[in-house]
């Protein structure tokens, strides 16, 4: 057997002694299967409910009674955002962007109902998910078996006893790699058997779920090699476990807290009531279609006019009222994608902050892969408001047209006894409207998005390889 192959089975036999080091791997192998399976009840609970939500708000829809079509502009009805796939692993921003909205005419509204919001405090203080067990929890664990894997030698003196046995110093290191490497193995496979088994029942597309396993992989590996080089470059084991704890409380709870607050002084973002202020404003500037004098909508009236070849709104073959809603909703519609596109881009920079930073704190880039593998981060959640936004919009103008094709002009405005029921078309055209959608990104798209992050995790690996490379061959000439 060669020198390395032995150096990793004393290690392995040494960690095997060590029953605090035993109990800690097995605490962190359940605690990883109990993630698995709560995040998997969870998102199985959060599907079931969202589902028969949606079934519910689509019956109540289609339910409604011979009406006005304007009127059914401003019933509205809600839609709900089903969970990715491998949301169950990595939850992301789900929780605090909220999974339903209230679509109607005139307004373009928010996502409610995050699960953080209507949870107790302990579920917001964070939910317990096998992403959070790797990223935080498992690199601890190897600090505290690895620490000492070079610095012990040193300190006991038998490291020169090795080298004089022959022993290369490349042979040592590889060594105490290969046995803290089996450790983060042994940690990392029920999270990846638990991915496995998520992806099988939900579907999940194959290629972000191998992104989401190299990712992990990468950030388990880099950790290993920092620990060994921090234990060759540190005479002493107490110095070099206090090192590394310092470097995980940085990179993985520090910056990752730091980067947000950074961005959010960088690129301020409007609240929901200054956007609504700004908007009140701009729409009152535009125009009002109620008001026969006003610009716009008196050029408007102009233009279809002449396009019917008639001189009175009493003539045209359509509802001029139907028309006058079509052209409003086109409006501030327009309005609506012009602040949310503002929006969209702000916090893309805040994004784009929190990302230059990452550079420095693998932690983040981490969490923006796995976030954007799985189909939980901001641009997976910017999808759907989207689609939510053009649905909306075609649902709006279909029920004004229906109303422009459906109304005649003259019971429209008519204010008689009957004028009400005249008003109203068949309850029938309201199972006729398409029901919401959502598509969700390919597993092309969810890989490329989580290329960036992959690509930092490597980059830090190739950096702390070349480190432990260089700091090798200075191995044991302080003894």
């Amino acid at each position: 057997m060669n020198p390395t192959s032995l150096i990793a089975r004393d290690e392995l036999r040494l960690m095997r002694r060590n029953r605090v080091a035993v109990i800690a791997c097995l605490l962190l192998v359940l605690l990883t299967l109990v993630a698995v399976a709560s995040s998997w009840a969870h998102q199985k609970g959060i599907e079931d409910l969202r589902a028969r939500q949606q079934h519910e708000a689509e019956r109540a829809f289609d339910a409604q009674p011979d009406r006005h079509p304007h009127r059914v502009v401003h019933y509205g009805t809600f839609i709900f955002r089903p969970l990715s796939a491998l949301a169950a692993f990595d939850p992301g921003v789900d929780a605090f962007t909220g999974n339903s909205m209230f679509l109607e005419g005139h307004r373009q509204n928010t996502a409610n109902f995050g699960d953080v919001n209507q949870s107790s405090l302990l579920v917001r203080f964070g939910q317990l998910t096998p992403a959070f067990v790797l990223q935080a929890v498992a690199p601890l664990l190897l600090i505290f078996l690895g620490y000492g894997a070079i610095a012990r030698e040193t300190e006991r003196g038998t490291l020169r006893v090795l080298m004089m046995q022959g022993a290369t110093r490349g042979a040592i290191v590889r060594g105490k790699l290969r046995a803290l490497g089996a450790v983060a193995l042994l940690v990392a496979l029920p999270a990846i058997l638990g991915l496995a088994a998520l992806a099988a029942t939900s579907g999940a597309a194959i290629l972000p779920t191998v992104a989401i396993v190299l990712g992990y992989g990468a950030w388990l590996l880099l950790w290993v090699t920092v620990i060994v080089l921090v234990s060759t470059l540190v005479g002493r084991s107490r110095d070099a476990l206090l090192a590394l704890v310092a470097i995980w409380a940085v990179s993985v709870v520090l910056l990752p807290r730091v980067a947000t607050d950074i961005a959010s002084a960088a690129v301020p973002l409007q609240n929901r009531l200054q956007t609504e202020v700004a908007i009140a404003r701009d729409l009152r500037e535009m125009g009002d279609s109620h008001n026969p004098d006003d610009p716009h909508f008196a050029a408007f009236k102009r233009s279809v006019l002449q396009r019917y070849g008639v001189t009175r709104v009493e003539d045209l073959p359509v509802n001029y009222k139907g028309l006058l809603a079509v052209e409003g909703e086109k409006v501030t519609s327009a309005l609506f994608d012009r602040y949310s596109g503002e929006s969209y881009a702000a916090q893309g920079a805040q994004n784009g902050i929190v990302g230059a930073v990452g550079v420095i704190s693998p932690a983040i880039a981490l969490r923006s892969l796995s976030m954007a593998a799985a189909g939980t981060d901001f641009a997976a959640h910017r999808g759907f408001l989207e689609q939510a936004e053009a649905y909306r919009y075609d649902l709006v103008q279909r029920l004004n047209r229906l109303q422009a094709d459906g109304v005649t002009y003259a019971d429209d405005t008519a204010r008689d006894a009957g004028a009400d029921r005249r008003k109203r078309v068949a309850a029938g055209h309201w199972e006729e409207m398409p029901d919401f959608a959502y598509r969700a990104p390919d597993g092309a798209t969810l890989a490329a998005r989580s290329l960036p992050g992959l690509a930092v995790i490597l980059g830090w690996l190739v950096f702390a390889g070349a480190s432990l490379a260089i700091a090798t061959r200075r191995l044991g000439e302080r003894q």
